[in-house]
């Protein structure tokens, strides 16, 4: 860093001009979900009211199950979905926030009763209690946090005789470095870093009169200090503390270090770290060719708004047998995207669909290309789309699909679309090959 810079920040930083904030990042986060409820159910003719209570609590339910694919990975939330229900997706009222946005309930050609709903959750909350039942109940819930790989920059700030010196501190550095290898991270340079730590510590010299003497005493005093934590892909700051320690002072400068590097390192834990590494989301583009018409471009958002990764999801553009584009916040981490959206997506609509329809043709960093082929069927593939029973209930559980189907008729259309096993879309889940490389 340009040491002009960093000495101006300094500055400011000794001036107090520089306010200091410290928000724990990661508290809420803003989900988009569907609810569904069957309309022929005896319990609704009787009372409107309960249908719209129902798709409500559906949604909320929805929401939260889509906060929790945040910490826990789509098979272990199946398998251990009663467990899930029961502590957690059944206090959604809890753990929500707040209702940003409901859309008005419709009855869709597919038999089910249709809302939207937008809200802000408490993902720390939801993490917490996650993280207790993996201890109660003796099973492995959380996501596994990977392995960051970690920078470290403190820097001291001498202001001596009005003077302002700046440079690098190796000792609480090498603190700091000491703290993180033993959480089992790696120390890496800052441009390959995926966090960054960086300090400063201000030192002024005071001289001391002892006494009854004429002796000088020099002493070094730390004025304040103050430690960062920045993701290094987007620049966000995660964490920020600034300190002014008691009065004392230390014999010599080494010493004052130290010890400030000790308090710097205990601003440090395993658990942030791991939480930042589970990402709740990340900002995906994903750019579809070959939509017949806008129409067609909504029913497709609708249809990824219900899925489990998906958390929330915007129509940028549209062009009409051109190229769309839609904007999705993905729940997990960049380096298994391609996977999830492929299993988690892709396939859930086309066995809807019934045939391949969509395939992934592109995928260049944060920018997926994805091309919608009808093969000249585009009549029958927009009433498999809009009659179809919504492709998320191939995620669900067995538990939701009881909860919201009485209808024998919406039991056997979705019975009938979840034993669907198309040639084509089986073709590479029973190839040992594709396994093996995807998995290794």
């Amino acid at each position: 860093m340009n040491i002009r810079l960093v000495s101006g920040i300094a500055l400011l930083l000794l001036t107090g001009l520089v306010p200091f904030t410290a928000a724990a990042p990661g508290e809420t986060i803003v989900v988009t979900a569907e609810g569904l409820a069957d309309p022929s159910a005896a319990t609704y003719k009787k009372d409107k009211g309960l249908l719209l209570d129902a798709l409500r609590d559906d949604a909320r339910k929805q929401i939260i199950e889509k906060a929790v694919g945040a910490f826990v990975e789509s098979a272990t939330l199946v398998e251990n979905y009663r467990m899930i229900d029961d502590r957690v997706l059944k206090r959604s009222k809890g753990l929500i926030k707040r209702i940003i946005k409901e859309s008005d309930p419709w009855l869709g050609q597919d038999g089910f009763m249709h809302l939207l709903m937008k809200a802000e959750v408490y993902l720390s909350d939801i993490r917490s209690t996650l993280k207790e039942m993996s201890r109660t109940e003796r099973v492995h819930l959380l996501k596994e946090a990977g392995n960051p790989k970690i920078s470290t920059n403190i820097h001291i700030a001498y202001l001596e005789d009005q003077r302002l010196e700046i440079r690098h501190s190796s000792i609480a550095d090498n603190i700091l470095k000491e703290k993180i290898k033993a959480f089992g991270y790696r120390i890496w340079n800052p441009e390959e870093a995926d966090f960054s730590i960086m300090g400063d510590i201000k030192i002024q010299k005071v001289d001391l009169k002892l006494s009854n003497s004429q002796l000088m005493l020099t002493k070094r005093k730390i004025n304040s200090w103050s430690i960062r934590c920045v993701d290094t892909a987007t620049g966000e700051e995660l964490y920020f503390n600034n300190q002014v320690p008691d009065s004392r002072g230390w014999e010599n400068e080494d010493q004052a270090i130290r010890e400030i590097g000790y308090l710097m390192a205990g601003e440090f834990s395993r658990d942030f770290f791991e939480q930042l590494m589970v990402s709740p989301s990340s900002i995906f583009q994903l750019q579809v060719s070959g939509l017949p018409d806008y129409q067609t471009a909504l029913l497709l958002k609708k249809e990824m708004m219900g899925l489990r990764p998906i958390l929330n999801i915007d129509l940028r553009s549209f062009e009409r047998n051109g190229q769309s584009l839609y904007e999705i916040e993905f729940s997990g981490k960049r380096a298994n995207f391609l996977q999830i959206l492929e299993k988690a997506v892709i396939e859930p609509i086309n066995m809807k669909l019934g045939k391949p329809i969509l395939f992934i043709i592109s995928a260049q960093g944060e920018t997926i290309q994805i091309a919608f082929e009808s093969e000249g069927q585009m009549n029958k593939i927009i009433g498999r789309l809009e009659g179809g029973p919504p492709s998320s209930l191939l995620q669900a559980h067995s538990q939701r699909i009881k909860n919201i189907i009485s209808s024998p008729v919406l039991e056997k259309k979705v019975n009938a679309m979840r034993a669907y096993r198309s040639e084509k879309l089986q073709t590479h889940k029973t190839n040992k090959e594709y396994k093996a490389i995807e998995a290794f």
